[in-house]
Parts: structure tokens; sequence; C-alpha cells
């Protein structure tokens, strides 16, 4: 390991989506590599995707990416405050971890007064009176610089957003305090690289453009000979050197955050007759954690596609049902815009539906919100495909999970084993009347040795009580290591979980797609997707590490 002391560095941007998590994470590979003992950190996140960490607490996706790229576990210091959208007009706060109330967008970005409204799940830490936010994530940056080097800090959107100059936590002011090197990440694929790169310097203070050591151009598309004579005018009327120009690269793929990546997403909807296996991503409209399907994207044998389109959820082979930010109002959606009828209908003629997190609330008879924690509906019905009532709480639940599924321990349940989920549990009429598994009960593989995956990973991110309706009885998906249930199987073509990150496990997407084994016998072996991932992290250090002049910036890290 090496011992040599340097400077943290910052990644900012011109403005949102140009890079810098992608870039970030890049250098926490190539730092790892080099020798060193690299950690990410971001002051101030905005996402819905987010993630657990091992102590059972909530970050921002992007910086358990890069902590993964770094080879080191991931921390609530990485990334102190979160903030999740409700609306156009709040978002929860998640402060080092624990989410401790809603806040209006307009009071934390121009007002700066109060504390978040808080939850049951907790109060602000200081016990009275208004959070000092920049507090909180300056000392959250000193614990972590105190153990790891050197700190690879991401900024947030633009670093030129005047307006909010004096409430940014995350940008300037944060390498001011953590004493960083900035190097700044324009975009040159959206157009206006030279007036974007120029004005985010130009409008910095003199102290804040000193900081700023360096200009990444990213995304470039063609010959890079064609922009010498641009890096030099660029050098030239921004006084910075541009120290890298990275090319766009379309055989790279690493998890990415954004709420633009996930337009992106939403925008593959056509299912394009493919012979693969046939997977519809119901496009919600406060659809959370969307990279729990990045590793099916990656699989030679699946054709994933995100849709809110009744006829394309009629085509698919797998329907799933995704985490969102506000069940109710999504479930609400569905079935006004038709596409909860159409699951049902689909699942009636043979699709498989699994439901993640708030997917697998909305399978179930209801949801319930006595509380409002959501907002001011109280009750809706759901699909009915799973014999299970949910109760919507103000306490999160986030941590880390162990589990096999399906459960080891005795097999499926005697009523699971034996056919369909009983109709007295007040399942829908569409389930009484005829779902899976109709013909010839369930599949021959899940009685007799389908496959189980042991030992997997995945996390909790959740708010609500999930049970079994009326007389139901418990028929989980997976088992625990800590000893507890979680999910409900009605056969292998109708499940739900709560456990995020259960598609990375290859011996879980093998039982997913065994009822389709005619159209998976010729695609190939099965995914590996950790081991895609850490191909990913490798073939992207070694793409930044050819384009980016590695020797400046270890001198501007070690100037003084």
């Amino acid at each position: 390991m090496k011992s040599m002391k340097l400077h943290p560095v910052m990644f900012a941007g011109t403005g949102s989506d140009v890079g810098k998590s992608v870039i970030a994470a890049a250098f926490c590979r190539i730092f790892r590599q080099d020798g060193y003992h690299p950690a990410p950190f971001k002051a101030q996140n905005m996402a819905l995707n987010s993630y657990a960490t091992p102590e059972g607490l909530e970050i921002g996706r992007a910086q358990a990416v890069q902590a993964e790229a770094a080879g080191i576990p991931c921390h609530t210091d990485m990334n102190p405050l979160l903030l999740k959208p409700q609306s156009d007009h709040s978002s929860q706060v998640v402060l080092n971890g624990r989410p401790i109330g809603n806040r209006d967008a307009y009071d934390f970005w121009r007002k700066g007064k109060g504390a978040p409204t808080p939850q049951s799940s907790g109060q602000p830490p200081s016990g009275r009176g208004a959070i000092d936010f920049r507090r909180e994530v300056c000392n959250a940056f000193d614990r972590l610089a105190a153990r790891y080097n050197p700190i690879v800090m991401e900024g947030a959107g633009s670093i030129s957003e005047i307006n909010l100059k004096d409430r940014d936590l995350v940008n300037m002011p944060m390498a001011r305090h953590a004493g960083a090197d900035v190097i700044l990440v324009g975009d040159i694929d959206r157009g206006g690289v030279f007036a974007s790169v120029y004005g985010s310097i130009a409008l910095q203070t003199p102290e804040d453009r000193q900081r700023i050591k360096g200009i990444i151009i990213n995304k470039f598309r063609g010959d890079l000979r064609l922009f010498e004579e641009g890096k030099r005018m660029l050098e030239d009327i921004c006084g910075v050197p541009v120290i890298g120009i990275v090319p766009y690269a379309h055989d790279i793929h690493i998890e990415e955050e954004d709420s633009v990546a996930l337009a992106q997403k939403n925008s593959q909807f056509s299912i394009l007759h493919s012979p693969l296996v046939n997977v519809a991503v119901i496009a919600l409209r406060h659809l959370s954690n969307y990279t729990d399907f990045d590793a099916l994207e990656q699989d030679s044998r699946i054709h994933l596609f995100y849709t809110n389109s009744v006829e394309d959820i009629l085509k698919a082979d797998i329907i799933i049902l995704p985490g969102t930010k506000s069940t109710l109002h999504d479930l609400y959606e569905l079935r006004l815009g038709g596409c909860a009828q159409a699951i049902v209908r689909a699942h009636r003629e043979g699709a498989t539906v699994l439901g993640i997190c708030g997917g697998y609330q909305m399978m179930g008879i209801e949801v319930c919100d006595p509380d409002h924690v959501e907002g001011d509906i109280e009750r809706l019905p759901g699909l009915g495909l799973l014999p299970v009532t949910t109760t919507m709480s103000g306490e999160k639940i986030t941590r880390q999970a162990t589990f096999d599924c399906p459960p080891a321990r005795g097999g499926l349940s005697k009523g699971l084993r034996g056919g369909s989920p009983p109709a007295r549990g007040g399942l829908s009429k569409g389930l009484r009347g005829g779902s899976p598994p109709a013909r010839g009960g369930l599949s021959r593989g899940l009685r007799g040795g389908s496959p189980k995956c042991h030992d997997g990973k995945g996390y909790e991110i959740h708010m609500g009580e999930t049970r079994p309706f009326g007389d139901a009885k418990p028929q989980p998906l997976a088992h625990l290591s800590d000893g507890r249930d979680d999910g409900y199987i009605v056969s292998p073509k109708c499940m739900g979980t709560y456990l995020h990150g259960i598609l990375d496990n290859a011996p879980f997407v093998d039982f997913l797609l065994q009822p389709f084994a005619d159209k998976t016998a010729q695609a190939g072996r099965p995914f590996d997707y950790q081991a895609f991932k850490e191909e990913q992290y490798d073939k992207l250090a070694a793409h930044v590490r050819q384009h980016v002049d590695m020797d400046m910036l270890y001198k501007i890290l070690t100037d003084d």
C-alpha cells in the first residue's frame, strides 16, 4: 500500500449527467490498482437509487458502486446526505444513513430554515431546531479522510449555479473544506462544451477558480486528432490544462443512478418480437432502484425493456413490478391506465410476475396507509396475485441480507407443493378464476430440484410491513441468514420479495428463467454478474487511464 499522501480530488461537472459518477468510479479503481487506498465521497446526493450499507444504513447507489470499484465496504460517511424525491416539490432527507423526515425543496434550497418534518423513524440529531447540514457533511468527510488516501470526491450537477451558491454543500464549498484539487468534467456529446467549460470556470470566485486544476472532456465521439486545436483553444481561454479527452465507451457497463439514465431506460419500450426471454419492467412514475435490472440487461438469454404499454405487457414472458418511492400513487396509476389489469391477464395466460419491494406490495390483496405515510390515499386494492396485505409505516427498514431461495429448510410449504394458494384467502377474482399454476400445478423442476440460490446477497430498503392476508399460510420466497423469512411465492411464475439485488444472483435468475428453458437452451451459459462487474471496473480504469495524462494528474495531487 503506497504511503505517499495525495490531495483529495473532486470531479465536478458542467452539468448533470456529464459522467462525473463514472469518472469517479474509474479513478477509485485506478488508485486502487496503483497501490493506494481510495474511498469515494459525495456530500449530498439526490437520487431514488440507494443502497444499504453493511450496518443497515442508506446511501446513494453511486457511492456504493464507487466503493465497490475501490474494493472497500460502503459506509454512510461516503454519502452523508441523501435526498430522495417524493414529488416535484419535496424530498425525504436521509442523514448519515437514517431518514429524518421530509423537506420542501424551497425551504431546503432557498430559505435554509428549520428542520425536516420528523418521521417516527428518527428525529434531527441535534434534538431541537435546525440541523447544520454543512457541519454534518464536513464531519463525515473528515472521518473518511482519516482512514483513506486519496478521497475521490464527486460534485453534483453544475458547479456554476450561482443562485444556489450560498446553500451549496457539495461542490466548491466542499472542495474548500477538503483542500481538494478540482477536475472539471464536461460532456462534449451534448454540444456546447466550450461555453459550458469556460462559463463554469469564469463564474467562480477567484479563490475557487484557482482550485480547478484540470479539465476532462468526456463522451468524445470520432477521431481524437480532430480536437487537438480545440484542446489548445480551451486551455488558452480557461488558463487550465485539459488533462484528458475520454472517448464515449459503448462496451463498458457501469451502474448509474442519475434520473437522466432512468429516462433513457424508460424509452426502451419495443419488444421487437425477440426470440429471447422477453422481460418487461413496468415503467412506474416513481420507479426506484432500477439498478436491480442491470444484470438482466447484460444476460445473453434475456431481452429486457421498460414499458407501461398494455400491448407490450401482454407479449412479455416475465413481468417485473419494480421498487417505487410511492407505492399507492403508482398502484393507482397502474389501475387507471389499464396496466394492472393487463398484468393479471398476462399472468393468467402464462407469464411470470415478480414483484420487488413496492412491486411486491402491489401484487397483494391490498395496500393500506392509515397513517398517511405516503399521502392522502388510505387504501387501494392490489393486483390480487399474492395472498398478502401491506400496511405502510413511517419506519424505514434498511439492511443487507444473505439468503437461501427458495427456502432450503424443508422445501416449499405443503400448501405450495400441492398447488395454487387457498381461494378462501380472498384472492382476486382473476386469480381464483385460473391463474398459474393451472396447467399441471407447480413446475416439475421446483418440486424436484430447481436451482437454489444459497448464500445469495441482497439488501432491503422499504417502508411498510407485508403479511399473509386473512387465513392464508406463509409461503416465503427466501429464508434469510438471520432467521427471518422474506417475500411470498405462489408458484415459479408468481412471487414477490423485499430483496433488492436478488437478480444479481445467478442461481435466482436461473430459477426465474427455468419455465422458459426452450428459449434459453441456445443462449449460452448462465451469466455471472459479479465477475462481469469486476471486469467492467477494470475495463473502465484501462479506458480512462489510456486517455488521461496520469503523470500530470499525480503531479497535481502531490504539488504543494
